[in-house]
């Protein structure tokens, strides 16, 4: 959430800032301009309130002396018992105004920072570097790959659960699991991520904080019945970790990594890759999950963004980062570093990453706060990014490890953790 002080003194900086992800955010309608309007009622009810406030401390100061004198005080006691009226009244107009202000504020994205390029959508990223030689032969689909080698089962998954769900058999079962234990070991032993075991379901609350509700909620899984909802990554549950709670300065940064299904409706999606594992309704995924001090943020997304670009080093997956521009990035994100590996199925990079430092946003909406060095309690900064998304890195391994015969060969750092099977072949 933004910060309702710099809200008002800091208005039009602010706008302008938010107007650079579109001037739709920023028009007539826009949470923006309702929060706006809510603001002005908000200042209009607190002069109100301090009017009666002030007649108040008047008529009972008159009152006093009137008992002091005794004399008759009955018509100051009636103008109290009116402003005390009006008083409760006003009340529940600002409790109203202030309710409805925050949920303006809910609904507004998170500003950008002033190094994001400008832009509409992905078209105008900025590559920032490229690691590896991208092959550039002829490579089929991984879908073809895998129903080739009986080790990917599409129909299955329909069958079992609908479209875009899919049954991974033998050698691909394997190469998920292989993945998500390289993964973890990776950012525990070399990166010094602390691992957690989280839950997959999180409740409206733990939603709102990270800032997936209350603008995303047609992307979600809810659970009929239940004010609780299927995660989207694990960055809900990581970060929620620290919900409404006060950190110690010395104890920052805080750095987590968890496994964990996932889940989306990709309702914004409609007839985008139908095919395959590209997007899936329900995948697989590491998460990196950073807490620190605000003044960190920046410096730090581009630490943690190499956390994750070394496990597609480690598995000479070819990849390069793009510079996400104000268009783009997430409705929480301050900045955001994307992460595309090659597809030579496709001729070229798809995310397989999406690294984001979110300032002090979701601190603000979760609560989660720490003592500067005064000792004063302030919002946290929060980062996050995949570490990978295991089915993406999965597709990646079939296609750039493909072999004329139909074979695929297994990246060696992942040998040992697939029993020192180096290649997939037809049975």
């Amino acid at each position: 959430m933004i910060d309702r002080k710099a809200f008002r003194t800091n208005f039009e900086t602010m706008q302008q800032a938010l107007a650079r992800r579109g001037e739709a955010l920023v028009a007539e309608g826009s949470a923006w301009a309702k929060a706006s309007e809510l603001d002005a009622i908000q200042r209009e009810l607190k002069g109100k309130s301090e009017a009666l406030q002030a007649e108040r401390n008047r008529v009972s100061k008159l009152i006093g002396e009137k008992k002091r004198q005794g004399e008759d005080a009955s018509e100051e006691l009636r103008c109290m018992a009116e402003v005390a009226t009006q008083s409760k009244q006003l009340d529940v107009q600002a409790k109203a105004a202030e309710d409805a202000f925050i949920q303006a504020l809910l609904e507004i994205p998170n500003m950008p920072d002033s190094s994001v390029p400008d832009g509409e959508d992905e078209n105008d990223n900025v590559e920032i570097r490229r690691w590896g030689e991208p092959r550039q032969d002829e490579v089929p689909a991984h879908w073809d790959i895998g129903e080739d080698l009986g080790i990917l089962d599409f129909e299955a998954g329909t069958k079992l659960a609908g479209s875009r769900f899919s049954v991974l058999r033998g050698a691909a079962a394997r190469l998920e699991r292989a993945l998500m234990q390289l993964m973890l070991d990776m950012h525990t032993d070399q990166h010094g991520y602390e691992e957690v075991w989280v839950p997959a379901i999180a409740n409206r609350k733990t939603l709102t904080g990270t800032g997936q509700l209350p603008k995303f909620e047609d992307d979600l899984y809810r659970l009929e019945g239940e004010d609780a909802f299927l995660i989207p990554t694990a960055e809900v549950p990581v970060t929620n970790l620290y919900q409404d709670n006060i950190l110690e300065l010395e104890s920052l940064p805080i750095k987590h990594c968890a496994y964990t299904p996932c889940f989306r409706r990709e309702a914004g999606s409609a007839g985008r890759d139908t095919r395959g594992m590209i997007r899936q309704h329900q995948f697989d995924k590491v998460e990196l999950v950073q807490l620190v001090h605000p003044d960190d943020a920046l410096i730090t997304l581009e630490t943690l963004t190499s956390h994750a670009a070394a496990i597609l080093e480690t598995l000479e997956l070819p990849y390069r980062v793009m510079d996400l521009c104000a268009g783009d990035i997430g409705f929480s994100a301050q900045k955001t570093l994307d992460l595309e590996v090659w597809l030579p199925s496709q001729h070229c990079y798809r995310e397989i990453s999406s690294c984001s430092s979110f300032g002090q946003f979701q601190g603000r909406r979760a609560g989660i706060r720490f003592r500067d060095e005064h000792g004063k309690p302030q919002p946290v900064a929060t980062l996050n990014g995949s570490g990978l998304a295991i089915g993406r890195t999965l597709v990646a391994i079939l296609e750039n490890g493909w072999q004329s015969d139909g074979s695929v060969l297994i990246p060696k750092a992942l040998q040992p953790y697939m029993g020192g099977l180096e290649a997939i072949a037809k049975a």
